[in-house]
C-alpha cells in the first residue's frame, strides 16, 4: 500500500509554539484543516483558512468546551481502515470523511498541578479527555495517519510530505505513533499519581507501581572505571521531569564523567544545606565531604574549609554557596580541583579559572528538588525511596544530659548534623565555631569512624577541644561516646533510640557533656 497523502488535518494544540507557521505550509499544500477553540482562533488570526470542528459534527462545542471532539465523526474518520471495503462503505454511509492527519498536544496537567496554589478544581479541568481520545485513534491506525504531538517534529513531516508528494513514510508514521503512546502514559500516569494525593495517600510515598522514562541528555567519558561505559538520563516520573540541564550548566572543561556526576549530586545537596545562611564552601572528595565551612566571607569559608583535611581536596569538588569572587578563586586556583560549582561567578573569574583547561566549571541555576523519589539500582531490581530532606530544628532538640548545652554548642550541633547526613555511614563529624574538625565515613563501626575523624583532626594541626561531634546513628555503646570525650569534644548530638541509651547518657553526665537527641537517623549507604 502506498503512502496515503494528507488531505485533512485536525488541529488542536494546547502548546501553540510554531503552530501558525505549519499551518501556513499544510495550508500551501491543499491540506484541508480543521480546529478547535482557541487553536482555530490563533489560526485564523494569521491569514490561514480553517474549519471549526463543528463543521465535520455537526454539532456545537458544549459543557464550556468538555465535549467537542469525541463523536462518531472525529473517531470514524481517524479509525477507519482505508483498505477496507466495509470501512469505506460504512464512512460514505453515515458521512465521515477519512482524517488523515492529527496535531494534538494536551492541556498542560503536570504544570498546573506543579503550581503551589493550585486547587483541584483547576487541576480537574486540566485533565484533557478528547485530545488523548484522538490521539490513541490517530496511532492506532498509523497506516493511514499521520499525528504529531511535539512541535519538534513539525519541520521533519513537512520535509517528507514536499518529497512524498503530500504523504509521510511508514517508519515515520510508527515513529510518531509510539511518541503519543509514550505521551498518554505519562499523562495518565501523572493524573493518578495526583489523584493518589487528593484521596488522602502520599505521593511521596512509594507507589504500588512506577513509570520510568529514561532519555539520555549526556553522554559520560566512562563510568566509575574507564572500562566502564555511561550515560547521563533525563528522568521522567509521576509526570515530572527532571534532568541535569534544568539545574546546572557546564561552562568549561572536559567532558564529565559518571563519578563526577555523583560528586556534584553530593557537593550541591550539601551546599543546599546551607543555601541561605553565611557564604559556605562544601570540598567533596568520592561523594564525602572533606571539609565544610561557614564564615564571614566566601574565601574565609573557603580556607576553614581546607584546612579540615589539606591532602583530600587535590582532585576534589567545590561547591559555594555564593557568587565565586575572584580572592576565592585565586584561593581555590593554588591547588587542582576537577569542579567548581557556584550560583555564579564574578566578573573576570572565568577567565582567570578557564586557563586550566581540565578542570571543569559548573553554575547551578536554582535549587535542587527536595520532595522526590530516589532511585538505586541492583542486579536484581531497583530500589525507591523518598530523598532524605527532613530538616531537624533547633527545638526538636532534646536535651538528655544534666548540662545544658551552650549556644555555641548548639550552633555546632546543628552545624555538624546537617553534614553528618551527607557521610556514608557510620558517621562521625566534629564540628567548632563553624568548621569540620574532623571528618569520619564509610566504616564498618562508629569507633572506627570516630578514630579516623581524630586522625583526620591531628595531621590538619586542628584541635578538637571544645568541639561538638555529630553521630549519623545511636551510640549502640558508650565506648563511641567515651572516644569522643577523650577527643575533647564537649557536645554531642544523636538520634537517640539504643537500648543502652541510659548508660550512655550516664557517661555523657560523668564527663560533663551535654548531649541532645534528634530522634531521627541519618543512615546513608
Amino acid at each position: 500500500m502506498s503512502d496515503p497523502v494528507i488531505k485533512r488535518a485536525l488541529v488542536s494544540v494546547s502548546d501553540k509554539t510554531g503552530i501558525v507557521d505549519f499551518c501556513r505550509e499544510l495550508s500551501a499544500m491543499g491540506v484541508e484543516i480543521f480546529s478547535t477553540g482557541g487553536t482555530l482562533k490563533k489560526i485564523q488570526e494569521a491569514g490561514i483558512e480553517a474549519a471549526s470542528i463543528s463543521t465535520i459534527t455537526g454539532f456545537p462545542e458544549i459543557m464550556d468546551g468538555r465535549v467537542k471532539t469525541l463523536h462518531p465523526k472525529i473517531h470514524g474518520g481517524l479509525l477507519a481502515v482505508r483498505g477496507n471495503e466495509d470501512h469505506v462503505h460504512q464512512a460514505q454511509e453515515n458521512g465521515i470523511g477519512f482524517i488523515d492527519m492529527v496535531v494534538v498536544n494536551l492541556y498542560p496537567f503536570e504544570a498546573t498541578v506543579a503550581k503551589p496554589d493550585v486547587t483541584f478544581e483547576d487541576a480537574i479541568e486540566n485533565i484533557d479527555i478528547g485530545g488523548p481520545s484522538m490521539l490513541r485513534s490517530a496511532a492506532k491506525n498509523n497506516e493511514s495517519v499521520t499525528v504529531v504531538t511535539d512541535s519538534e517534529d513539525y519541520a521533519v513531516v513537512l520535509d517528507e510530505m514536499r518529497a512524498n508528494g503530500g504523504a509521510t513514510r511508514r517508519a515515520t508514521r510508527l515513529k510518531l505513533a509510539r511518541k503519543v503512546f509514550e505521551l498518554t502514559s505519562r499523562y495518565d500516569r501523572a493524573i493518578a499519581d495526583y489523584l493518589a494525593g487528593a484521596e488522602g495517600g502520599d505521593t511521596a510515598a512509594a507507589a504500588d507501581g512506577i513509570e520510568l522514562k529514561l532519555d539520555k541528555e549526556l553522554d559520560m567519558r566512562y563510568g566509575e572505571n574507564p572500562h566502564q561505559s555511561a550515560g547521563f538520563y533525563r528522568l521522567t516520573d509521576g509526570g515530572s521531569s527532571r534532568c541535569f540541564g534544568d539545574y546546572f550548566d557546564k561552562l568549561h572543561g572536559k567532558d564529565l564523567s559518571y563519578n563526577n556526576m555523583l560528586d556534584i549530586a553530593a557537593a550541591t545537596g550539601l551546599c543546599e544545606e546551607f543555601r541561605d545562611g553565611d557564604p559556605a564552601v562544601v570540598i567533596i572528595k568520592h561523594t564525602n565531604p572533606c571539609g565544610v565551612a561557614q564564615a564571614g566571607s566566601l574565601v574565609e569559608a573557603y580556607r576553614k574549609a581546607f584546612s579540615t583535611d589539606t591532602q583530600s581536596p587535590f582532585g576534589g569538588i567545590i561547591a559555594f554557596n555564593r557568587p565565586l569572587d575572584m580572592e576565592t578563586a585565586k584561593a581555590v586556583d593554588e591547588i587542582f580541583t576537577e569542579i567548581l560549582i557556584a550560583p555564579s561567578y564574578e566578573d573576570g573569574v572565568l577567565d582567570m579559572l578557564m586557563k586550566k583547561k581540565n578542570r571543569r566549571l559548573v553554575v547551578q541555576k536554582k535549587p535542587l528538588p527536595s520532595e522526590v523519589m530516589e532511585y538505586k539500582s541492583t542486579q536484581f531490581g531497583m530500589l525507591v525511596q523518598g530523598r532524605d530532606s527532613k530538616i531537624v530544628s533547633r527545638e526538636d532538640l532534646k536535651v538528655v544530659t544534666k548540662r545544658q548545652p551552650s549556644e555555641q554548642e548548639i550552633d555546632d550541633m546543628m552545624f555538624a548534623w546537617k553534614i553528618a547526613k551527607h557521610v556514608k555511614s557510620n558517621t562521625i563529624v566534629y564540628v567548632k565555631n563553624g568548621q569540620t574538625i574532623g571528618v569520619g565515613a564509610g566504616q564498618m563501626s562508629r569507633i572506627d569512624s570516630a578514630k579516623i575523624a581524630r586522625s583526620k583532626a591531628a595531621e590538619a594541626g586542628l584541635d578538637i577541644k571544645g568541639s561538638a561531634v555529630a553521630s549519623d546513628a545511636f551510640f549502640p555503646f558508650a565506648d563511641g561516646l567515651l572516644a569522643a570525650a577523650e577527643a575533647g569534644a564537649t557536645a554531642v548530638i544523636q538520634p537517640g533510640g539504643s537500648i543502652r541509651d541510659e548508660e550512655v547518657i550516664a557517661a555523657a553526665d560523668e564527663h560533663d557533656l551535654a548531649m541532645v537527641f534528634t530522634s531521627m537517623r541519618h543512615f546513608k549507604h
